[in-house]
């Protein structure tokens, strides 16, 4: 095989493969939470039908490259079952509504679309054309999908949180890229070099955006966590200053005031004051009853 004879792009090759399988399997936690619930929730299917139609792609193409696309092959045929897998599960818990347009745009992508490329290509093109046309294709098709993360790196920006860019799968897209960039380079195959050249940068700024927004809080969010704080003090110093009743003691019950040393002529004019200060019906009582006298 005249791979055999290029060592470096063979190591490259390699090592393309096992990192492609681990990016591969990343959405698997997804797919558990989906079988676990049933449900695919908010999920898209996109990223799992796109992803099988630019590893049929691959594999097309690689197959017009006379052995020395064989490492592509295999890793292409490998992320061809995976995302079968993923789709059929997907597929499977999704409603119904969901389900038809996944359906649709599997059909559409995936069979009416490739069926479209390899007919063109058989019936219009022939030897290093056909593998031109195919090549430009592949880029092209590439392209747009390394530049789905510029999304998600827009809401990174927007929301200053990284929730929805997860590190390590950043770091092995990153990696990916950069080693079947120089397999590409290694057997002189410029599509394959050229949009992982892209995916490389986009890699590469996904983490540099990572790293800053780790850490980084706003305005904002530093006055929401003062306050937050403030009112938390504040909460305690209520609750310090909260009397709680407790057992009621002797010297706390309030005895009566005892009066010292008060002459007797006032306690008579106070008797005499008392005396005066009647109500005023039976005040009015006590007039019927004279005047009945009378």
């Amino acid at each position: 095989m005249a791979l055999t004879h290029n060592v470096w792009a063979f190591v490259f090759g390699i090592m393309g493969n096992i990192i492609s399988f681990v990016v591969f399997l990343a959405p698997v936690p997804t797919f558990v939470r989906i079988c676990k619930k049933k449900s695919t929730e908010g999920f898209q299917s996109l990223p799992y039908v796109s992803a099988l139609f630019s590893a049929m792609l691959w594999i097309y193409y690689a197959m017009q490259k006379d052995g020395s696309g064989f490492l592509l092959i295999t890793i292409n045929a490998v992320g061809c079952v995976i995302e079968t897998i993923y789709i059929v599960l997907f597929v499977t818990y999704a409603n119904k509504k969901t389900r038809i347009s996944t359906l649709k745009v599997l059909g559409l992508l995936n069979f009416l679309g490739f069926a479209a490329i390899v007919l063109a290509c058989e019936l219009l093109t022939e030897g290093s054309t056909r593998e031109k046309v195919l090549g430009g294709i592949c880029v092209g098709f590439s392209v747009s999908v390394f530049a789905a993360p510029l999304s998600i790196m827009r809401v990174v920006v927007r929301t200053r949180s990284v929730e929805f860019m997860p590190f390590s799968l950043s770091l092995f897209l990153t990696i990916s890229a950069v080693t079947w960039l120089f397999y590409g380079l290694a057997i002189k195959d410029f599509y394959v070099a050229l949009p992982n050249v892209l995916g490389a940068f986009l890699g590469a700024v996904q983490m540099i955006l990572y790293i800053i927004f780790k850490y980084y809080k706003t305005p904002m969010a530093q006055k929401t966590d003062k306050s937050k704080a403030v009112s938390d003090h504040s909460i305690d110093i209520a609750k310090l200053t909260t009397v709680t009743p407790g057992p009621i003691s002797d010297s706390a019950v309030h005895q009566p005031p005892v009066i010292h040393n008060v002459p007797e002529t006032q306690i008579q004019v106070t008797e005499v004051k008392s005396q005066n200060i009647t109500d005023p019906k039976d005040q009015i009582n006590k007039d019927v009853e004279n005047q009945s006298q009378v």
